[in-house]
């Protein structure tokens, strides 16, 4: 019996979403480190793991990318926006608020909806207006219900959004892109690991203020030596999936990761789930499910 593209891509796309739902789980399994220590790891891990399996196939568009002006000041962007996706990211859910990143995926598709309205004068069909009057409307209540901004959800949303219509104008694969990306992420993670972040502001304190990874457990080592395959393996497998699938099937998968999350963090971590945070939700996914629909439509 063989396998059609189609099965082939859902494979590939629900795999893929299923790793970056349940990455709170690994980021959890790290809270012994510091955040934006555990970022600065994963970005020189990434790079290493990347640039052997690159370099191994003799593949250097993404050295030679670094080259070209405008592309490489694409690829910094692209590498800041990135970078503070994944650090806020991994605060996020070690700090508790694994539900906001849930909150904040759900929005991001909505969001790109909103770029393309802006960027490329794209025309929305008439349920996207209402996808998308859906999403305000939930952050809205949301920020009056609990009288702040969901600045988590939205920084996320915002991010990986612009990080996503950027890397339309740079003509690499996934691999190659997260390569140039991460080595221009070098100094950044060189300089984080010069801070320590345990207090209410950052501080100096040069190498020094790595002392303490020596006393955590020596399977957290293992486990943070994993990071890089955890960053580069659904990167390949959504780049595979993107090939073989229609943009519908794609925007289905798409939310099995914030799905999943919102299960971990409501049902594994016990984080506080009010009525009204229900509500709020119950809004997004109404607004992910006309979504979807639309997208369906799209096709046809």
């Amino acid at each position: 019996m063989t396998i059609t593209n189609f099965t082939k891509g859902v494979l590939y796309a629900t795999t893929a979403y299923f790793v970056w739902g349940l990455l709170p789980l690994y980021w959890k399994l790290l809270i012994a480190i510091e955040p934006m220590h555990i970022l600065s790891f994963r970005i020189l891990l990434s790079l290493t793991l990347v640039s052997i399996i690159l370099i191994s196939k003799k593949n250097f568009k993404w050295l030679a990318a670094l080259k070209d002006r405008k592309k490489r000041w694409l690829l910094i962007l692209t590498a800041i926006l990135i970078c503070t996706n994944w650090g806020l990211y991994i605060w996020a859910v070690n700090s508790g608020n694994t539900l906001a990143t849930s909150l904040g995926y759900y929005i991001t598709p909505i969001f790109t909806i909103c770029l393309g309205l802006l960027f490329f004068r794209e025309r929305l069909r008439p349920l996207q207006w209402v996808a998308v009057s859906l999403a305000l409307t939930g952050v809205t209540l949301i920020t009056i219900l609990s009288g702040k901004l969901p600045w988590v959800s939205l920084v996320l949303a915002f991010t990986f959004g612009i990080y996503g219509l950027l890397k339309k104008k740079v003509s690499l694969s996934a691999l190659e892109s997260l390569g140039a990306e991460t080595i221009l992420s070098v100094p950044v993670s060189i300089l984080l690991l010069n801070f320590s972040f345990s207090g209410a502001a950052p501080v100096f304190t040069g190498f020094n203020g790595l002392a303490y990874l020596s006393g955590i457990p020596h399977y957290n080592w293992i486990i943070l030596a994993f990071s890089g395959l955890f960053t580069m393996l659904p990167l390949y497998l959504f780049a595979q999936a993107t090939k073989l699938l229609p943009l519908s099937a794609v925007g289905f998968c798409q939310f099995l990761s914030p799905t999943l999350t919102f299960f971990l963090s409501v049902f594994i971590f016990g984080e506080p789930f009010s009525r009204n945070q229900f509500y709020v939700f119950l809004i997004i996914w109404a607004a992910v499910i006309i979504y979807i629909i639309s997208l369906r439509q799209q096709k046809h």
